[in-house]
């Protein structure tokens, strides 16, 4: 069994710190949605913080708000997912190489623009030399990530892992992804996404981080059971499949699931694949989504990951996703990235 055992997470909504869990959602209106950043200088040295980009700060502090709600010191690995990377380093180095002509480039941006620097300045800051890595697999970055963490818990159940994802928008990649179609071309009040449903969804981004464990531990919030994933199951037929098979294989029924968290993000076809499979493969538990709080982004599976288990942890779900006064023990996390990266989260009660 894994065991979550803290969380830190900075996204659109209030839940950076010792925050009440979303009982004040904020709501956006637009195309995109940004994240609620903390004051950097109370979690980083300020010496620090002046060559850091925007996402490298938010995964630094997710990170370590998480050690400290686990009372965790240095983490035994840092395993970190992202889809994107640090976009607004690279849009600065390739800027800079248009503008001074591919002479006298400093090197700073270029070194801080790799997917891999949040999980390395995690690792300079806390002086962490353990194991260290970084999965760049589009819309599966953060599950990899996740299983990952938990092979390492398997070998190792004593291990204290540092999971987690990271991922930004910027006015570029909005323009550039808002060109292929990807987002609405009418602004959007964030929580009619799915009363308006039509052609796109809203831009979002967050970094959520999770000390993992192998140990149980009265200070747990949650217990992760399982993750599978699979690419590109070319129909529907096809996923509901693999989606039974895994079920089956796990002894899992939906009628002991409660509550199921989708991917629902707005757009139309996107949301048809939802709409089938609960009538068939996922049918019967109560289906609640959340993406119109973070919005659409690579690892937003990280935020559904964050708010699944704050809802075994408090018992309860926010009314900004639904009500429910039956207890709650097992959550099933179902999302899907263009219709090619699937995964499955089942998260029960400790």
């Amino acid at each position: 069994m894994i065991y979550i055992r803290a969380t830190g997470n900075i996204s659109p909504q209030k839940t950076f710190g010792q925050v009440d869990f979303l009982t004040e959602p904020v709501v956006h209106t637009g195309t995109r949605l940004t994240c609620l950043e903390p004051d950097y200088k109370e979690i980083i040295d300020v010496k620090l913080i002046r060559r850091m980009s925007r996402i490298i700060k938010m995964g630094v502090a997710a990170a370590m708000e998480c050690l400290k709600e686990a009372g965790v010191g240095v983490p035994d690995a840092v395993v970190t997912g992202t889809a994107y990377g640090c976009l607004q380093d690279t849009e600065v180095f390739l800027t800079r190489i248009v503008e001074n002509k591919e002479e006298m480039l400093t090197p700073t941006a270029f070194i801080q623009s790799t997917h891999n620097t949040v999980g390395a300045q995690i690792a300079l800051m806390l002086q962490c030399h353990q194991y260290n890595n970084t999965f760049v697999h589009r819309g599966l970055s953060f599950e990899s990530a996740l299983l990952d963490g938990m092979m390492l818990l398997l070998e190792n159940p004593d291990a204290r892992v540092l999971a987690g994802a990271v991922d930004e928008i910027t006015n570029t990649s909005h323009t550039l992804l808002n060109r292929m179609g990807l987002y609405r071309q009418d602004p959007v009040s964030s929580p009619d996404l799915f009363t308006t449903r039509s052609r796109g969804t809203i831009a979002g981004e967050g970094a959520a981080f999770f000390l993992l464990t192998g140990q149980a531990s009265p200070a747990d919030i949650a217990r992760l059971d399982v993750i599978t994933t699979f690419y590109n199951p070319g129909n529907i037929t096809e996923t509901e499949r693999l989606i039974s098979s895994f079920l089956a294989s796990r002894s899992i029924r939906m009628d002991d699931i409660d509550i199921l968290v989708t991917g629902r993000n707005g757009d139309e076809k996107n949301d048809q694949v939802y709409d089938q499979l609960q009538a068939s493969a996922l049918k019967g538990p109560q289906s609640v989504n959340y993406k119109h709080l973070c919005g659409e982004y690579p690892t937003s599976t990280a935020f559904a990951l964050w708010l699944a288990a704050n809802i075994l942890k408090t018992g309860r779900l926010p009314t900004a996703i639904g009500a429910r006064t039956a207890p709650i023990r097992r959550i099933l996390i179902y999302n899907h990235s263009h219709n090619r990266h699937h995964s499955l989260l089942l998260v029960s009660a400790c």
